[in-house]
């Protein structure tokens, strides 16, 4: 969450049309809720980057079998750790994939947890800035460095798990920054580009364009598959950032790319974790994380495991079934160049 990334751009991008109506069809076979029975299981690790001199916690939900299985990679918000959302890594372990959870010293739970309540805010403000942003997004590739390292030793408890041609890239707030710039998005204040060509595709929860930059210009070089999470009351608790700064995002999105956006009616900021945040005021909606499981699952089974029964789902009319009412879903396949 970047206090400086909250402008609302002057431009306000046209929005994909609604798609149209579509007969009532029956469902699939394929189910995204489905999971295999029996607890998840997790590692609590840490891996040292001596060049930065720089520790970095993890937690790697595991899938039941030992074959190696495509990666999922999560970055944490602002103020938060390893140890978030757990619903997501359950989920995405027990439909067989190997999820990374990372926590980003300098702009995870310590900001804030030591501090005198009346400096909290003032701290995770502080603590949302361009350097954080650098190094969490350094943190991503060094990560990935580090699970291949585990996954080819004997020794380690990751040995052979991991298919680390398949990996997939997701975060909520400031770890959908974090997500958008490793998968594809250019920002220009941070000083590099970090695009890392290992991730095959990616989901940013609560999605925002980079201040100062032409919204245009700072998605359109993104390569894979994107989808976008985010609610109709899905503001920011520490800047100016709107539900509407949030949907800029997907208009920009290259055309010659899948791109799928989900908008949850009624949901806040905190909608996407695991407790509501100081101030909000709307109720959660238990049908809001079934949701967000059902959709996220169908796009990695899609884009990471090339299932063709989960891209029929996610392209046809069964997400409807998953979703209230009011909840706007709506999808773009890519158009290739001629």
């Amino acid at each position: 969450m970047l206090s400086i990334a909250g402008i609302v751009l002057a431009l306000v991008l046209p929005q994909d049309p609604p798609l149209p109506a579509a007969e009532p069809k029956a469902p699939t076979a394929y189910d995204p809720l489905a999971v295999a029975e029996g607890d998840a299981t997790s590692l609590t690790l840490s891996f040292r980057d001596e060049r930065r001199d720089r520790t970095i916690p993890v937690r790697v939900y595991l899938p039941a079998a030992t074959t190696p299985a495509p990666v999922i990679v999560w970055s944490h918000g602002l103020g938060g750790s390893r140890d978030n959302s757990p619903y997501l890594g359950t989920h995405w372990s027990k439909r067989g994939y190997v999820c990374v959870f990372l926590q980003h010293p300098g702009s995870d739970e310590a900001v804030w947890r030591d501090a005198p309540l009346r400096e909290r805010m003032g701290a995770l403000r502080a603590a949302a800035s361009m350097a954080n942003l650098r190094l969490r997004c350094e943190d991503v590739g060094k990560a990935l460095d580090q699970i291949a390292l585990w996954h080819a030793d004997d020794q380690h408890e990751l040995h052979g798990r991991l298919d680390l041609e398949r990996v997939g890239m997701c975060g909520h707030s400031f770890g959908a920054q974090t997500t958008q710039c490793v998968g594809g998005q250019s920002a220009p204040l941070v000083g590099a580009r970090f695009r890392d060509d290992r991730i095959d595709a990616a989901l940013p929860m609560s999605p925002a364009p980079p201040a100062r930059a032409d919204v245009r210009k700072a998605f359109g070089d993104v390569r894979i598959p994107w989808l976008l999470m985010t609610g109709t009351h899905d503001g920011s608790p520490i800047d100016d950032r709107d539900p509407a700064t949030r949907r800029e995002v997907y208009p920009a999105l290259p055309t010659t790319i899948d791109r799928y956006e989900l908008v949850l009616h009624e949901a806040e900021h905190s909608a996407f974790a695991d407790v509501p945040l100081r101030g909000e005021t709307k109720a959660r909606k238990a049908t809001h994380h079934r949701s967000i499981l059902a959709l996220s699952t169908a796009f990695w089974d899609c884009h990471l495991r090339g299932d063709a029964a989960a891209r029929a789902w996610l392209h046809g009319d069964d997400p409807r079934r998953v979703l209230d009412a009011e909840d706007l879903w709506q999808r773009s396949a890519g158009k290739r160049p001629q």
